[in-house]
Formats: C-alpha cells, sequence, structure tokens
C-alpha cells in the first residue's frame, strides 16, 4: 500500500488530463468546475511517470495526511476515521489516513478538499481548518533506518491536519472501506498500532493534540 498516495487521476476527475478534467464523471464530483461564486481553476499538476519519478529522485514532496474526525456539538472529538485498503502485495487490508501530493500552484485548502473528496466521497462535507497550520509535520523517507515515518518511492514532507467529517462516506478508488472508531473504545491504541510507516503516530499525535489523548 502506498503510504502518500493521490498521484494519478482517475478517468473524470477534475484535475486529470493537466487540470482541464471535470466532465462530470464519477472521479470528480468536488470542483469539476470552480468553488461556488469564485473564478477558481484547477491547477495544471499532474506529471507524466517519468517525470516524477525525476523530481522524487532530486528533492523533497510536499504532501498533506488529513484524520478524519467526527466531533460533538462542542467540538470534541468523539471518533477518529480510517481508510481500510489492500496493502501493494493484495494479500491483507491495511489501514491509512487520507493522504496526497500537492499539485503545483495549488492552495492547500482546495488540496485537503481533493484528496478527502477522492477518498470519502462528495458527500463527505468536510469542515476545512480554520488556519493552515499543520499540527504536525511528518518528513518521510525512503528508508526505513532514517526514522518512524516511511515511503518506499520517495523522501516527502507531509502537513498533517485534523479534518471534521460532517456528511456521509463512500469508500471510493482503492479504499475498501471507511472506519470510525471511537477515541473512549478499548480498540483505539490497537487500531493505532495496526496503521503502517508511522500514520499511527500521526493518528496519536492528533488525537493528543486534540486533548484525548
Amino acid at each position: 500500500m502506498r503510504v502518500l498516495d493521490g498521484e494519478i487521476p482517475s478517468e473524470g476527475d477534475f484535475d486529470a488530463e493537466n487540470g482541464r478534467g471535470g466532465d462530470g464523471g464519477d472521479g470528480g464530483d468536488f470542483g469539476s468546475g470552480h468553488f461556488p461564486g469564485d473564478s477558481f481553476h484547477e491547477p495544471d499538476g499532474w506529471m507524466e511517470d517519468y517525470e516524477l519519478a525525476f523530481v522524487r529522485s532530486r528533492t523533497p514532496m510536499p504532501y498533506v495526511v488529513v484524520v478524519p474526525v467526527h466531533t460533538d456539538q462542542l467540538g470534541r472529538v468523539e471518533e477518529v476515521g480510517t481508510l481500510l485498503r489492500v496493502s501493494n502485495e493484495g494479500s491483507i487490508v491495511e489501514r491509512a489516513l487520507v493522504a496526497g501530493r500537492v499539485m503545483h500552484n495549488e492552495e492547500l485548502r482546495h488540496c485537503i478538499m481533493r484528496h478527502v473528496t477522492r477518498d470519502l466521497g462528495p458527500l463527505a462535507l468536510p469542515a476545512l481548518p480554520i488556519s493552515m497550520q499543520p499540527f504536525m509535520v511528518a518528513e518521510f523517507f525512503p528508508s526505513q533506518e532514517r526514522g518512524s515515518f516511511y515511503d518506499s518511492r520517495q523522501h516527502a514532507i507531509a502537513l498533517c491536519y485534523i479534518v471534521t467529517i460532517t456528511g456521509d462516506c463512500q469508500a471510493r478508488d482503492e479504499t475498501i472501506d471507511v472506519e470510525w472508531t471511537s477515541v473512549k473504545s478499548d480498540n483505539i491504541q490497537s487500531i493505532i498500532n495496526q496503521m503502517p510507516d508511522g500514520h499511527g503516530r500521526i493518528v496519536a499525535k492528533a488525537l493528543e493534540y486534540a486533548g484525548v489523548l
């Protein structure tokens, strides 16, 4: 499983074909044109495989990682959402967070919305944070000896955000299911421990930041 995903646009994605897709296909329900009342243009950020490999070999890649949560009426975190995905080997199901690359000329807010919509569906209705200050920065290396965060493809700098989900989630793309776990559940620590290559540490830090752990 790619710990930091979001490289290749699905057919119909709003930013496919050099950021000029969005014909109403099922891969691009959010932002198939522009933000309501805005003259926003989607970023022209996709690269061919050889271009992406060249850049990855020479510079860190910017990413966002999103910890989806449900909150109560007072804004306190009640549940954490994790994505269930089949591993690259296709043999086991692993847990992951919403994550993906920041496109060239793309605002962080748009990037977060794009990846949340891709993984959780167009009806997830995320409430984006007021500030773009991340609760942590995770540095992924292609060598497991370099630290807790690992991505075999690249050196990546991931800005991590807690995002409240107010709508209904639908598993999409490589996601089998979206599972919500109460932060008061006895299973929460077990779920954190199951998440590979540093994502569990990001969840733990998010819950600590939210005053839960």
